[in-house]
């Protein structure tokens, strides 16, 4: 991989280095969603919790789709990424077919018509932020790799496959991480 691919960017993967030592993100995979001189703002792509929108939202469609922690900031608040940005005024397109946001009253009518599916959309409780300068710093002491980002890791991969998955793609030493201990202290 190329190091411009390895710039910290809005679109890019963070990818968790195993024995980061924060639980927050342990063996986690992060969607940038913005990154600029004031901060960084992004979603947890693989790990959900159990909750249904439902439970979060009192007067959505009937919608069956999983429901992820995003990260440890404002997790009483609800975020989505999604494939229709054609059809959800509002959207901020983050890399290609790959859309943040929109006009929340019009995504639950899209939803009650059928126009947006669960392959659609993914849902978030919370996001991963950090203040300027933090992000570079924790690259800089090697707890995050950086990839670029494709929908299909998005919306296409089962969430306990991202992990994986993404470091297959960096090639390399990368897919050895899967062998770390979760506790190394235990091995």
């Amino acid at each position: 991989m190329s190091d411009n691919a390895r710039i910290v960017a809005r679109g890019k993967v963070l990818i968790a280095e195993p024995l980061m030592g924060d639980p927050n993100f342990d063996r986690t995979v992060v969607f940038l969603t913005d990154h600029n001189p004031e901060g960084s703002v992004g979603f947890i792509l693989n790990r959900l919790i159990d909750l249904s929108l439902n439970d979060i939202v009192l007067d959505f469609p009937n919608f069956e789709t999983a429901i992820a922690e995003g990260g440890p900031v404002q997790q009483d608040n609800l975020f989505f990424l999604h494939t229709k940005g054609d059809l959800l005024p509002g959207s901020e397109e983050i890399i290609t077919g790959v859309y943040w946001g929109g006009d929340f009253n019009i995504l639950k009518e899209l939803i009650s018509l059928e126009l947006i599916t669960a392959k659609d959309i993914r849902f978030f409780l919370g996001y991963s932020g950090w203040s300027a300068g933090q992000l570079e710093a924790e690259i800089d002491q090697k707890a995050w790799q950086i990839a670029p980002a494709h929908s299909e890791i998005i919306f296409n991969v089962v969430p306990e496959k991202i992990w994986p998955k993404v470091l297959a793609s960096l090639g390399g030493d990368y897919p050895l991480w899967q062998n770390t201990p979760l506790d190394p202290n235990l091995n």
